[in-house]
């Protein structure tokens, strides 16, 4: 959101036309699988680059419908080719493989994250963006406290 505080600082962006990939869907109907939707919107996603404004881009778990190798390489390549058109964006993922792309990204990509907190059976956030990859994961612990034995 332009204009909104982080860190004490202020986020000011020129317009831009923003691309997403955030929810996708297989379909029996149509013959396609989760991944080849989100190749589709991500294809979308870089057509606008073509157009002429700076583009934001949104990922949310980004090529997590293929294997973990496949999904490593392809997620660098997608998003240095964006760099590389001059666009911004922001990634999610819980897959830390994914994280390493920042070590080869000569600054260019920065990894951040947030943390939470099971207390009492529940799932607390704090919502504050923090640098660097996360240490500490909470899935087995929420696993457990629904019952599965892990």
């Amino acid at each position: 959101m332009a204009g909104a505080p982080i860190r004490g600082k202020s986020l000011h962006l020129s317009p831009v036309t923003i691309g997403t990939c955030i929810r996708r869907t297989d379909s029996l109907q149509q013959g396609r699988s989760g991944f080849y939707t989100e190749i589709l919107q991500i294809r979308r996603v870089f057509q606008l680059t073509e157009e002429g404004t700076a583009l934001l881009f949104l990922f949310d778990e980004l090529l997590e419908g293929t294997n973990s190798k496949d999904r490593r390489i392809g997620a660098e390549g997608l998003l240095k080719s964006l760099l590389n058109r001059r666009a911004i964006g922001v990634v999610t993922t819980h897959d830390l493989a994914l994280t390493e792309i920042a070590e080869s990204s000569n600054g260019q990509i920065r990894n951040m994250h947030f943390e939470d907190q099971v207390k009492d059976g529940e799932m607390h956030f704090d919502y504050k963006l923090r640098e660097g990859v996360i240490a500490k994961s909470n899935a087995l612990e929420l696993m457990r406290l629904m019952g599965f034995e892990i």
